[in-house]
């Protein structure tokens, strides 16, 4: 039996630069790209778990009927939401961040 050979450094994630300004010192601009990337990422999420959910589609008992299915899709609407507002995955820092590069800033020619 041969040793193994030590784990390779580990690669680095993307650094974060900048931390998101807070939200009471965005301009109306600022403050409404924000709200549209994190409905995106919301909606990126939501579309996720479903995609999961359906790769894992039970067989049709009494307990996957409508109401159930109602249920999961509210919770996965909920966590898609909370997981946009926190930056969960980051999606919607990074649409804004982009997109934020074509918005004039006050002062600026």
């Amino acid at each position: 039996m041969t040793p193994l050979d030590p784990p390779a450094a580990p690669i680095p994630l993307a650094r974060r630069t900048a931390k998101p300004q807070p939200a009471a010192e965005l301009s109306a601009e600022q403050a409404q790209l924000r709200k549209a990337a994190q409905g995106f990422e919301a909606i990126m999420v939501r579309r996720m778990l479903e995609s999961a959910r359906a790769a894992f589609a039970a067989d049709e008992t009494p307990l996957t009927g409508g109401g159930m299915q109602q249920f999961t899709a509210m919770r996965d609407e909920r966590l898609a939401d909370i997981a946009a507002e926190t930056g969960a995955f980051g999606f919607a820092r990074t649409i804004e961040a982009q997109l934020a590069q074509h918005i004039r800033t006050p002062g600026a020619k």
